[in-house]
Order: C-alpha cells, then structure tokens, then sequence
C-alpha cells in the first residue's frame, strides 16, 4: 500500500507491488530529490506569517525603516545603470538587473518589507479566520508600511541632496519616477498587481528555493523592473525622488502613484495569488 510524504502519495519501490526494489538507502535519496510538497510550502509560509504577527510594534517599525531605506538602491543601482549603460543594447536589461539590488538585501537580511506581507501574513487569516487575527494583520500592515515609506522618504531626499551625484544619474533618476507619475491611475493599478502578483510568488518559491535562493531572487525582482511594474516600496522611492526635485507635489505622489499602486499590490499578492495557493490547499485537505 502506498503511504504519504510530505502530502504526496509515496510509491516508493519496496512498498509498492508495481515499484522497483531498492536499498533503504536509495529509497532515501529518491525522497531527498523529491519537490516540496504544496502544503509545506504552505505551512512554512504560514508559520513564518505567524511569527510576524506576533512581533513587537518596536520591532517591526525598525525593520520595516531598515527595509525602506535598503530600497532605495534598487532605485540608484537601477538609474546607474541607466546613466552608465543606457545607450547601449543590454542598457535596459542590465537596469532590471540592478533594480534587484534592493529586494535582494532586504529578503537576505529578513527585513520587514510589506509586499511580502500580503502573503505571509494573510495565510494566517485564511487559515483560521478571525477578528483577532485581522486585527493583528491590519496591526502589522499598518507598521511595516509606514516604516517602509519613512525609509524610502528619507533615502530619496537624502540622495537628492547628496553633493557629487553625477548629472547623467540625477536625470535617470528623474526620468523613472516621473515615467511612473505620468501614468493613469489604472495603468498604476494594473502594473501594481503584477508586481504584487510576483512578489508574493518570490515569496512561495523561496522556502523549496535552497541554493537557487540569490537566482530566484534577481530572476523574478528583475522581471519587476523590466516590466516597469509598480511596487510601492521601490516607486516611492523613485516618485519621491521627483517630488524633493520640484518635480511633483506630494498630493501627486498619493493620489497618482501611492495609492493605486498600494491597491494593487495587495490585490495581486493577497486577493489573487494568497487566496489561489490556500484554496489549493484547501482542496486537496478535502479528498
């Protein structure tokens, strides 16, 4: 009779009468080169939201400003790359290659980023839904927000007053963010679910990833940045940047980017990819 592992079924030869004989330990290697199971995933995911939910307001808001503020070289790395490659053929891939400079810090160095809350912590709540558990999610997206912005805030206007910026980097720097200024509210909105989308995947991924983790990481924030999709972290930054140059008022920033992009991202990670992997789940638990 075939028995499970990890949620799948295991027809591993010597239990099975179709199955091939092998030695306990060759048995053990075909489990070691099994994929992980999407309810380990799930689980890891969820428990890892568990443990957000649950840290202290100090705590969070620290990371969270951390984590805003090491955004800000996704911003600068991807303008570099602009200012010294931009007119060249590989200019514009090798500016989606630096637009991940941030993300990859900041998801090595386990800091609070609130994309990546849209999963972690709603699977908490899909889990078990109850008030007290969407009270601490609402808790916890108020925090990480808010220090995400305060972090990208103070790295735009810190680098727009920084002496020795090269001119050819400062018009990068202004061209991403009013590109991002000068779209409609929807287009915002539409570019803002993709990146949630991807975000939130990134996130599933990461737990099965073990060595491929860095690729992962580059492979997928690139893709954001070459799609030009909007992320509320890394755009504010970049918006902001604008707006501390005279370019924009910050009522532009909130109402043209802010808030269709904070919309959309949590539609694409929460509403969209969160509810799809837990009703997954959810699916094969019932058979």
């Amino acid at each position: 009779m075939a028995t499970q592992r990890n949620g799948i079924d295991d027809d591993r030869p010597g239990t099975d009468e179709d199955g091939v004989s092998l030695t306990a330990q060759e048995a053990s290697e075909v489990d070691e080169k099994r994929p992980t199971s999407v309810q380990v995933l799930h689980e890891t995911v969820r428990l890892e939201g568990e443990s957000e939910l649950a840290r202290p307001a100090s705590a969070l808001l620290w990371s969270a400003l951390a984590a805003g503020l090491t955004m800000g070289f996704s911003m600068l790395a991807r303008a570099l790359m602009f200012a010294h490659f931009g007119h060249t053929p590989a200019g514009w891939l090798l500016a989606g290659i630096g637009y991940s400079v941030g993300f990859l810090i900041v998801i090595l160095a386990r800091q609070q980023l609130f994309t990546e809350n849209t999963l972690t912590a709603v699977l908490p709540l899909m889990t078990h839904p109850r008030l007290k558990t969407l009270g601490r999610l609402l808790r916890l997206w108020g925090l990480v927000l808010l220090g995400n912005l305060v972090g990208a805030a103070l790295f735009a206007w810190g680098l727009r007053h920084l002496d020795g910026l090269e001119t050819a980097t400062h018009e990068a720097l202004l061209s991403i963010g009013r590109h991002l200024i000068d779209l409609t509210s929807w287009q915002v909105f539409s570019r803002a679910m993709i990146a949630g989308w991807l975000i939130a995947t990134l996130v599933w991924l990461i737990p099965g990833a073990e060595t491929a983790r860095v690729t992962m990481i580059v492979v997928i924030t690139s893709l954001i940045g070459l799609g030009g999709f909007a992320h509320i972290v890394s755009g504010s930054a970049e918006v902001l940047y604008v707006v501390f140059s005279g370019g924009a008022s910050f009522t532009e920033f909130a109402m043209r980017f802010a808030l269709p992009t904070l919309a959309g991202n949590v539609v694409g990670g929460s509403l969209i990819f969160a509810l799809i992997s837990h009703a997954q789940v959810r699916g094969d638990r019932s058979h």
